[in-house]
Parts: structure tokens; sequence; C-alpha cells
């Protein structure tokens, strides 16, 4: 049976981030067309995507595509190994704040299905923080189980 929430180790069994790649600390919720998600990996110092200037807003993408990627593995068969998806684009991107590390308390990730079949699938995504302010929201087009090319196309 799928479970309704899953903590981190649970969330890196079905996406194909793990240790500090993995953003995401808690499953809270999920159904066939939603995801929420909540973290506060935003607020640590060894964050992957933190530079010199902190932890940049436009990250909130990231968050955004690891949370469709959760959605992705739950609504895959149990035990599956997950397939590999490709942020194609990401349109109509608002940020409300300029970085994630001046967030205080959890990050609140949440993505919608708005569309999609085998190959591609469309999302909204919408990140909060604690007090329930926008962070940041946008619309997401993720390309599944396209094998990269090797060799250069002529």
């Amino acid at each position: 049976m799928t479970p309704q929430t899953l903590d981190r180790a649970g969330i890196e069994r079905r996406i194909p981030h793990t240790g500090s790649m993995c953003l995401l600390d808690r499953l809270e919720s999920w159904d066939a067309d939603a995801i929420h998600c909540t973290t506060r990996t935003h607020t640590h110092p060894d964050n992957p995507l933190r530079t010199a200037g902190g932890l940049l807003a436009p990250n909130a993408i990231e968050y955004a595509a690891q949370a469709m990627a959760l959605h992705g593995g739950m609504l895959a068969a149990e035990g599956s190994t997950p397939s590999a998806g490709f942020l194609a684009s990401a349109r109509n991107v608002r940020l409300s704040v300029a970085r994630l590390d001046d967030i205080d308390g959890a990050l609140q990730v949440h993505a919608r299905r708005l569309s999609g079949d085998a190959t591609q699938v469309l999302y909204e995504f919408a990140l909060r923080d604690a007090r329930d302010q926008p962070v940041a929201e946008g619309r997401a087009v993720v390309v599944l189980n396209t094998p990269l090319t090797l060799e250069p196309v002529a």
C-alpha cells in the first residue's frame, strides 16, 4: 500500500536525488493530481545550491521539480525504480523573495498536475513560507523517460 506521508528516507527511495541534493524533508499529502511537501533544507549552510551570495530565489524551481518527481514516484508502482525526468521549461515564474535562505521556518512546496501523458507532464507549482506568504509560483513541463544522447547530434 502506498503511504500518504513520507519522511526524508522514504522520499529518497522515490526520486533520483539523494543525500544533500534531496531538498525535501517530508511529504505531507498527495493524491492523483497534487502533492504537498515541506522542507527546511533552505536553511542548511551546506545546501548544494547555495552560492557565496546565498540560496537565491530561482532555486525554488528545483524544490518544485523535486516535488513533481516525488509525485511521479508516488503514482508509480510500489518498489519501482524512479524514472528519469527532465525539466524542459519553467514559465510564468513569479518570485516574491530574493533569497530562500532568509526565510524562517519550513517551506511549503505544492505542485498540481494539469495535464500529461507517458512522455511529458505539465505542472503548476507554488512555494509558500510558514506564514503562508508567497515565495514562488509558476508552471513547469517535465519530459519523462527520455534517454540522454551521448553522441553529438549533427
